[in-house]
């Protein structure tokens, strides 16, 4: 049933606090995402960037203890991860899991028919599969390789973005997508969000470094800090990071290292 406490936002988080176990991480978030808007959260390890990912997702490790997140007029506080996949909320993480024996076919396919709720046929999902892979500009090799089994950092990357493509989520977090990837990796990966970004769709980029930034023009950019967001502005909040760290945005919040 859609709640009403939320202010028409696809995404809106409300004094958001939380983290995993008995150890408190985020200390009040709020955010808004719409469809369209790319948005970027920068902070250095630890600053709550990742709890913030699984507790959007519904990691079972991670607690809520005070605040709402709403989506697409849903609150999700409560929700089971498939049901939060099934209104259309996607993550990609930072280290993909391998799963020896599965095939990528197989695994998209399953996952589509239980995020659609659908029985599309081996036949038809194939051919929607090409489509896929043909915009991403992928080998159809791919899809017959073991989910993640030897591939390269890239290659994890690109099959999280081909997982985004079939899906066709409402809103994509990318939580350090571009941890570890070299400048051609990382390159090939933005792209593919950016063939990917339309009008109904919005990004939560999560991330480190500006460099990933560079490629997709973020609309809002954040820094957190300690578990609160502390400073927000457009691109220009991520170059003046990495033209000047962290040591001065800790400096004008009064926050220590």
């Amino acid at each position: 049933m859609s709640d009403t406490k939320h202010n028409g936002n696809m995404l809106e988080i409300k004094g958001l606090k939380g983290g995993v176990e008995d150890t408190p991480i985020l200390r009040g978030i709020d955010l808004s995402v719409n469809g369209g808007e790319v948005h970027a959260i920068m902070g250095p390890n630890g600053s709550g960037k990742s709890t913030l990912a699984n507790i959007l997702m519904g990691n079972p490790r991670f607690h809520i203890s005070e605040g709402e997140m709403y989506f697409r007029g849903e609150l999700l506080n409560e929700l089971e991860p498939d049901e939060r996949a099934r209104l259309g909320l996607f993550l990609a993480f930072q280290y993909p899991s391998e799963i020896p024996g599965v095939s990528m076919d197989k695994f998209l396919r399953d996952a589509y028919n239980s995020v659609k709720q659908d029985s599309v046929s081996v036949g038809k999902f194939a051919k929607k599969l090409r489509k896929k892979m043909d915009d991403l500009e992928m080998d159809e090799s791919f899809a017959s390789r073991y989910l993640n089994e030897g591939f390269s950092g890239g290659e994890k990357k690109r099959s999280e973005m081909l997982q985004m493509a079939v899906l066709e989520p409402k809103l994509a977090v990318l939580d350090e997508t571009d941890s570890g990837l070299d400048i051609d990796a990382l390159r090939i990966v933005a792209e593919s969000v950016n063939k990917l970004k339309n009008p109904e769709m919005g990004v939560l980029v999560i991330t480190h470094y500006q460099r990933i930034l560079q490629y997709l023009e973020p609309d809002y950019v954040y820094i957190m800090l300690q578990g609160r967001i502390v400073e927000k502005g457009g691109p220009e909040l991520a170059e003046k990071l990495e033209d000047k760290g962290y040591d001065w945005i800790r400096e004008k919040v009064g926050l220590e290292g």
